[in-house]
């Protein structure tokens, strides 16, 4: 029988010499596996300091979003990728103004300043983020007459862009998903990734909310609800 005094003193020396294994020191720590990816959502010009739907602190995400990256195989990002006009746009409806809220044929749609539209610097992604092994960047929105706030679906609720068929095909079960803006984009993806199947994390300070209305609470509510979970990015293991 192994004294538990003596494994005890063995671990502290390991520790001291830095030969404690792997299993042991990621001890409470989430590994980023081969069949885990991280979804980078809008990281966009226009959700930026400056931008025409700037994000507070937007930026702040990107430092974070950069190193969490080289701890995953698996990188996909999501380019919000409007048209001129876009339904989603205050502009497009007369005597609206932006963060008011109108009906439209799939329900209740929110409307935003004009941002993201296609082929425009608003639309970029950040210069910042420093992603190379990014393997997809999927653009959703580009529907002039559906908004798209989740990876997953649109905002008719039935209108797929495909990327659970791809993380699916490619065998990659769990998703953590950071970026732009917390309480919209992030989580209607996660929202959706749970409906999806997969199992779902959101990195919180990967992520900055717009919070109008209490949508920033409201959101983090359902997607505990949903089984989504809440962790930072220090929960990842190196």
């Amino acid at each position: 029988m192994v004294d538990r005094r003596q494994l005890l003193v063995g671990l502290g020396a390991m520790a001291a010499t830095g030969m404690m294994p792997k299993a042991l020191e990621a001890a409470g720590k989430i590994t980023a596996d081969r069949n885990s990816v991280l979804l980078v959502v809008d990281v966009q010009n226009c959700f930026l300091p400056g931008g025409s739907l700037a994000v507070k602190d937007g930026d702040k995400v990107v430092p974070v979003i950069n190193a969490l990256a080289k701890k995953f195989m698996h990188v996909v990002l999501t380019q919000d990728w409007h048209t001129p006009g876009h339904v989603s746009f205050a502009s497009s409806h007369s005597g609206k103004k932006p963060f008011e809220t109108t009906e439209v044929t799939y329900g209740k749609q929110v409307l935003w300043p004009d941002h993201c539209v296609q082929g425009t610097e608003g639309a970029a992604l950040s210069k910042d983020l420093a992603i190379p092994h990014a393997q997809l960047v999927l653009r959703k929105g580009y529907d002039k007459a559906v908004d798209s706030y989740s990876a997953f679906t649109e905002a008719d609720g039935k209108t797929t862009t495909g990327l659970a068929g791809y993380l699916k095909a490619r065998k990659l079960q769990r998703l953590f998903v950071a970026g732009l803006a917390t309480d919209f984009c992030v989580a209607w993806s996660a929202l959706d990734a749970r409906k999806a199947g997969f199992e779902t994390y959101v990195i919180e300070d990967a992520c900055r909310g717009i919070d109008t209305q209490g949508s920033l609470a409201k959101a983090w509510s359902n997607m505990q609800k949903a089984g989504v979970k809440r962790i930072k990015s220090g929960d990842l293991a190196a």
